[in-house]
């Protein structure tokens, strides 16, 4: 499966590299494919690693103004001309995708990915990693647009909430039809 991830390329605190690092892993040991910005720095290298440490492929959609961060050595890297078309094909390549920590980037994809998720214009599942409750607050608002009648959808069919990588990737695969 191709997992693209959305997560910082800023170097965080280890309370939130430490699980990526497991996630990334684990997601090269089960054979997935990490679909990512493609940038070789902060959480986004900790996951590049990770995978391809493990075995795991890498496929990177990078962006011009950003293509001097992006990985040497990656499977596949496609530089973009702008954020836009940038989400366009990290969606396109992706067969699920996981949003994990992050900035206004991170959120803005999660965001356009639900968006168009909630509108039928894809149905790959969708997770967002809540490494150390870094997602509470955003999962109590999703919540009360659900009560008050934001979406038109239940929130459980636009996302999974998951604590840990095991989870998301549990939820993942089970969406997926993948056997154990």
């Amino acid at each position: 499966m191709n997992i693209c991830v959305f997560c910082s390329a800023a170097d965080l605190d280890d309370r939130y590299v430490t699980p990526a690092r497991q996630f990334a892993e684990l997601m090269g040991k089960s054979g997935h494919a990490l679909v990512w910005g493609g940038s070789d720095t902060g959480l986004m290298k900790v996951m590049a690693d990770g995978v391809q440490g493990a075995g795991g492929k890498l496929i990177g959609v990078s962006v011009e103004f950003l293509a001097h961060k992006a990985r040497a050595g990656a499977d596949e890297m496609l530089v973009t001309k702008d954020l836009a078309e940038r989400k366009a094909q990290l969606l396109a390549r992706a067969d699920a995708v996981v949003v994990m920590v992050g900035g206004t980037g991170t959120l803005d994809e999660a965001t356009e990915i639900l968006e168009l998720r909630k509108h039928g214009m894809h149905a790959k599942p969708v997770v967002l990693l809540n490494t150390a409750g870094f997602y509470d607050g955003l999962q109590e608002q999703f919540q009360r647009m659900e009560t008050e009648g934001f979406l038109p959808v239940p929130l459980k069919d636009l996302v999974f909430f998951a604590e840990d990588g095991v989870s998301a990737l549990a939820y993942l695969e089970e969406q997926a039809g993948v056997q154990r």
